[in-house]
């Protein structure tokens, strides 16, 4: 009984070990198998010089690969996974990038183009018929009325009001007066000529010839010259401050502009805008942000860069408003930290009148104005402004709008002045 036992148990192994060695057998013979490719397969690498040669056979039994047909019914060897995008496929020619730094065609387009503003010498001269207003008014006036047979008193008071109405002013008025009394009574007789040469004389002396009327804009020790432009709200003052930027690029200077006028909508774009036409650089902060520290920041670039002038285009503001003027101070106590503010032009509205000689009294107390801005002179009668706020602040005309044009701000020049009054 034992042996029958013994000889069941060998025959159940035996059976098991039989058993697992077919199954063992099917197994191997399936791996053996070749597999289906996948979908997309690695191109092989060809010379460009033998691209013309057969490709090889694919293994025995092995599908052949197909990639989607192109438009033109040709094919081509797709990426291999995981080749990096952009990298052009074996066979194709490689695409050349731009090289770093370089504008792509789409930012060259964008990119405005930089002008070349005109010269700054002699512009008053060609723009004198930009000033027919006062000429007619105030030139002409006075030459008509000094040729008149007879002067009598009523002529003179004539002459008096011709004068107050173009803002001369009174106590100019007064001395223009006396002074032509005088040469007249020792002329005698009085040609045209003669008198437009008298009459020339004295508005240039009335004028005053002795004044510095430069912009103080040359590079010195310290870093750039720095530039405080300011004024009350719509006098022109950010126009103002991109057309000196482009009347110190004719003249040669290097200029960074800053854009201090945190609190008016699109100033910043817009001074940004005047200093891209003639490739002047533009610092800019948030709206509604610290002029103070877009000066300061200002002042700061333009020493990184080298620049020869920082203009600081500073907010409007009412002169009526005491915190508005303080903080005006401030801007340029802080500008000072990084050296002297050599310039600061007041920009006034020449239509305002004696208006703007109020607001240029309050501004002076605040900030020590070393020049004059007149803009809008060509749309008003009254030139004789330009004595009248001379006298009251005892600083020079520095510069004159004429017109709406990007080259009409002209350095103001007494004599060429006086010509285009008289006409």
């Amino acid at each position: 009984m034992e042996y029958v036992i013994l000889a069941v148990v060998i025959a159940v192994v035996a059976i098991g070990a039989i058993t697992g060695l077919v199954v063992s057998g099917k197994r191997r013979r399936e791996l053996d198998r070749p597999s289906q490719p996948p979908t997309v397969t690695a191109p092989a690498k060809t010379d460009p010089a033998t691209t013309a040669t057969a490709p090889a056979k694919p293994a025995e039994g092995a599908a052949e690969p197909t990639a989607p047909p192109t438009p033109s019914g040709a094919t081509r060897a797709p990426e291999a996974p995981g080749a990096p995008a952009g990298e052009p496929a074996a066979g194709e020619p490689a695409v050349e990038a731009p090289t770093a730094g370089e504008p792509t065609a789409e930012e060259a387009e964008a990119a405005p183009a930089i002008e070349v503003p005109e010269p700054t010498a002699g512009r008053l001269v060609r723009l004198r018929s930009r000033l027919s207003r006062s000429q007619s008014t105030l030139g002409k006036g006075l030459l008509t009325l000094l040729s008149r047979d007879r002067l009598d008193e009523d002529t003179w008071e004539e002459i008096e009001d011709t004068l107050l109405t173009a803002d001369v002013g009174v106590a100019a008025t007064q001395e223009l007066v006396d002074n032509l009394r005088t040469r007249v009574k020792v002329l005698g007789t009085r040609t045209p000529d003669e008198l437009r040469t008298l009459l020339r004389e004295e508005l240039v002396k009335l004028i005053g010839t002795d004044a510095d009327r430069t912009v103080r804009s040359v590079k010195h020790e310290e870093g750039p010259a720095v530039v405080l432009v300011v004024g009350v709200n719509g006098v022109g003052k950010t126009t103002t401050t991109g057309k000196l930027a482009r009347v110190l690029v004719a003249d040669g200077r290097k200029v960074v502009l800053g854009a201090a006028d945190t609190f008016r909508a699109a100033a910043a774009d817009q001074l940004q805008t005047w200093g891209e036409r003639v490739g002047a650089h533009t610092v800019r902060g948030p709206e509604g942000g610290d002029p103070a520290s877009v000066a300061f920041d200002a002042v700061k670039q333009g020493i990184a860069d080298g620049v020869d002038t920082v203009l600081i285009d500073t907010a409007g503001r009412l002169h009526t408003k005491t915190g508005l003027m303080d903080e005006l101070g401030k801007v340029k106590r802080v500008v000072e930290k990084h050296g002297p503010v050599d310039e600061v032009l007041l920009v006034l509205d020449a239509t305002t009148g004696q208006n703007g000689l109020v607001q240029a009294r309050v501004f002076a107390e605040v900030v020590d104005i070393t020049g004059i801005v007149l803009t809008k002179l060509d749309g008003t009668a009254k030139g004789g402004i330009v004595i009248s706020v001379q006298r009251e602040l005892g600083v020079p005309v520095k510069l004159i709008g004429l017109g709406e044009g990007a080259d009409d701000l002209a350095p103001f020049e007494p004599g060429a002045f006086v010509d285009a009054l008289l006409g």
